[in-house]
This record gives C-alpha cells, structure tokens and sequence, in this order.
C-alpha cells in the first residue's frame, strides 16, 4: 500500500514538472516569436537614405534677382518670394519628402521684368552659361528628380542649363514642372532632353500659366498622384 502511494507520488510530481516545462516553452517561444515581429515590422519601414532619394531642384526668378521689394507685386509677382516655380517645388518637396535645391547664379537678374527678359535673351542668343553659387554635392544619392523652371525666350533659363551640365543624370528618373505665360512649355522639353540624353525624362510634365500658378495646389497633387506620390 505505501509502495503504490510512493508511486502514484512520483509520478504526480513527474507529470507537474513535464507541464511547467512546456509552459515556459511556450512562453519563450511567444517572446521570441514576438520579438521577430517587431524586428520584422522595423526593417520594413524605409530608412531615412531611402526616403531622401528625391530632389527637387528649380529656378525661380524670386531666388535670383536683387531688390525686388522695389517692385510692384501686383504688376510683378513672379519677382517676390516665394515665386511661382519655388511655390510648385515646395508642395512637390512636401508631398515626396524629398530635398530641395534652388538654383541661383552668382550675378543676379534684375528686378525689372524688361531688363531680365533683355539678358535672358542675350544669354540663350550666346549660349551662356551663367555662374552658380552652388551646386548639388551628392548627386549620386538621387535616383529621382524634379525639375522645375519658368519658361524664359520660349525656353527655360540658361541657369538651368548650367546646372543640368554640372551634374550626371545617367539613368535617373527626372520629372519636369514649369511656369509659363502664353508661350506654353515652348521648345523647354526638347531643350533639357539635349542637354541629359541619359536621363529617363518623363512625358507627363506639369506646366500652368504663372497667374495660376500660387492657387494649383490641387492639380499638382493630382498630378504628383499620377507619378505614384
């Protein structure tokens, strides 16, 4: 009788450590499993390289031009910041979360519409290539780039031009948004394409006629939609 109570001891003592062993088992398994998860919902958000691989660069007038507050801004207001292109790029640099470059020249246009028209003439008449303050370091960082600029002598300015010959654009994807009165787009297209034959340069650009430019937020979202942003 002691003998099969000793017995039936025993095994209850085996059976209990057999349970609590499968339970921390398990347990561990859970937190293990877990942690996995989180490690694997971690690396799947895009890293800060990754989400900085957009730039946009444009030329403005309002960026490169020298008191313009004597300047009229109803009469004038492509020349008071923020201009017309740096307004488009500042909703395409929010929406993509890209960087953002504006393009300047080391000698300043005037705030005079005429007297801009007259070198900006002159300068594409020439093939001039006007000095840049700067210019991108890290170009190779960028796979995709927006490219923005006003329509100048049916044209974009020859400040873009030098910005476009300073850099590799081999294999990227650029996107191009314009400003423009009655000229339209122009030949600023085929233009650009000359200048970065490598580059992937998409049909689908965004132009708007400059008065319309400060109220097209909408559409250049939409458009920006189009591209998958």
């Amino acid at each position: 009788m002691k003998k099969a109570m000793l017995l039936l001891l025993i095994c209850s003592i085996l059976i209990f450590s057999v349970a609590c062993g499968g339970s921390a088992d398990t347990e561990s398994g859970q937190v293990e499993a877990s942690q996995e998860s989180v490690q694997t919902s971690e690396s799947a958000q895009p890293s800060r390289a990754e989400a900085s691989r957009v730039l946009v660069a444009y030329f403005t007038w309002a960026d490169n031009t020298e008191n313009p507050e004597g300047v009229d801004e109803m009469a004038s207001p492509s020349v008071h910041a923020p201009g017309h292109v740096a307004q488009l790029a500042s909703w395409i640099q929010e929406r993509t979360g890209g960087d953002s470059f504006s393009i300047r020249v080391t000698e300043p246009y005037s705030s005079d519409w005429d007297e801009c028209l007259d070198r900006a003439n002159q300068e594409k008449a020439e093939g001039t290539r006007p000095e840049l303050v700067e210019t991108v370091e890290n170009m190779d960082d960028y796979d995709v780039i927006f490219l923005g600029y006003p329509n100048w002598w049916y044209s974009c300015p020859m400040a873009l031009i030098s910005f476009l010959e300073e850099q590799d654009f081999s294999g990227k994807q650029v996107y191009l948004f314009c400003s423009h009165g009655t000229g339209g787009l122009a030949s600023s297209v085929e233009d650009i394409t000359e200048v970065i034959p490598d580059a992937n340069i998409s049909d689908n650009v965004f132009d708007v006629y400059e008065e319309d430019a400060s109220s097209s937020r909408d559409e250049v979202e939409s458009w920006l939609q189009e591209l998958g942003y």
